[in-house]
């Protein structure tokens, strides 16, 4: 009976674990002929050429040995990136810690398994409570960064990209759910080292425009608009569709508005407008992540502009249209059009049309709570102080303050 020889199966095995299925896969990841990685994987592989050890130990996540290469006389080829550390003790003499146990790598399954996670978190972010999706993000995020080491090639890229967004969306329940800039700005600075970790620069740019409202919400607009030019650079590098470019000018434009430059806000708004119509199927491209931005948001944005700029006709037009059109699942959005709609009656003397939205905004906020919706609702109160002994404020009162609302809002 004949005997097969099975070849290199380390180094077969670990191109697997690290994504790459194929031969020809992972050698367009390195640079060379297909045929050099079959050589690679017969029963004799030669040793590879000095650069070319480095990429195959970075890409593979072990040493040469490991993959099943035998050195010529004299040669080393490189280690992989962890390595045992030394420590300087007390007594002065050199110690170096105890090798630590080989690296058990992951196979590409489990970045498949970590990110359908991911997808579930950013599904359950319209409709479960932020005070229980949050800390269930956080533990997702910590198991991401210990699998990390343990994966390697594109499995390695796949995980830093779900973690990447895990992060993300942990910052953005911290600074728009639970009202914690002051937390988020370090969650998001950890959502952008792990997009950088999958190279993934829309990812990138996502992540630095959130970190621009963070400024732009406390009045600072120069740190705003550097990182508003560090995403928009990250945006052009990573070839980015029109709708985030659009979502780019919307981010911009609140920004700007918080910082009381309407006129450049609606510039900015304009120039969105023109970017998607100039483009029909720009929401036919976006990344699966980004679903927090449509043409029906940045109408949104434009009706707070509007209201912002006292063009409270334009204003109330714009937000109707926004509230026909958000869909039935987007519910925290609607408290936020709902407390805008509220403002725009409050500034056009019309109190009991104010109250009337600032109550269903509030309703909607019993069932799905929102740190946004409910500063909206307390703009709309202050603006109300005139009218503050007329019925229908007295009513908005007893639903503002009743206990569901009150001990939330005090939790929070």
């Amino acid at each position: 009976m004949r005997c097969i020889v099975p070849g290199n199966v380390r180094l077969r095995a670990a191109r697997v674990a690290a994504g790459y299925r194929s031969q020809r896969a992972l050698a367009e990841a390195l640079g060379v002929d297909p045929r050099q990685v079959r050589r690679w994987e017969s029963d004799t592989p030669p040793w590879p050429q000095g650069p070319l050890q480095s990429k195959l130990v970075r890409l593979l996540g072990q040493d040469m040995r490991a993959l099943g290469f035998t050195p010529p006389e004299g040669h080393e080829g490189p280690a992989p990136e962890r390595q045992s550390p030394a420590s300087l003790p007390t007594g002065g003499r050199l110690s170096v810690v105890p090798s630590q146990p080989p690296i058990t790598m992951q196979p590409p399954s489990v970045a498949l398994d970590f990110a359908a996670v991911t997808r579930a978190h950013r599904r359950m972010y319209w409709s479960v409570a932020p005070a229980t999706l949050h800390p269930a993000a956080l533990a997702h995020a910590t198991l991401g960064c210990a699998l990390l080491p343990e994966t390697a090639g594109e499995t390695r890229r796949a995980v830093a990209a779900a973690l990447a967004e895990t992060y993300l969306l942990a910052g953005r329940v911290e600074f728009f759910d639970l009202r914690l800039p002051d937390s988020a700005g370090p969650t998001l600075l950890q959502a952008l080292q792990a997009a950088g970790e999958a190279d993934d620069h829309l990812l990138g740019a996502a992540v630095l425009a959130h970190t621009a409202f963070i400024p732009g919400w406390a009045g600072d607009r120069d740190a705003a608009v550097e990182r508003m030019v560090a995403a928009r650079t990250y945006a052009r590098r990573g070839s980015a569709p029109p709708l985030l470019m659009a979502w780019l000018d919307a981010v911009e434009a609140e920004c700007e508005t918080r910082c009381g430059n309407v006129r450049t806000a609606l510039h900015l708004l304009r120039h969105a407008e023109d970017t998607l119509a100039a483009d029909a199927e720009a929401d036919a491209v976006m990344p699966e992540w980004m679903d927090w931005f449509s043409p029906t948001r940045l109408a949104a944005f434009k009706g707070n502009t509007q209201l912002k700029a006292g063009h409270l006709p334009q204003a109330r037009a714009t937000l109707l249209g926004v509230l026909d059109d958000l869909p039935a699942t987007e519910m925290k959005q609607n408290t936020v059009i709902l407390g805008d709609l509220a403002a725009v009656e409050a500034a056009a003397g019309q109190p009991e049309a104010a109250c009337e939205y600032a109550r269903r905004a509030l309703e909607q906020l019993e069932v799905t709570w929102y740190a946004m919706g409910m500063d909206r609702i307390r703009e709309v109160r202050r603006a109300l102080a005139p009218h503050q002994h007329e019925q229908c404020v007295r009513d908005l009162d007893e639903r503002l303050y009743g206990w569901t609302t009150t001990v939330s809002a005090l939790a929070r």
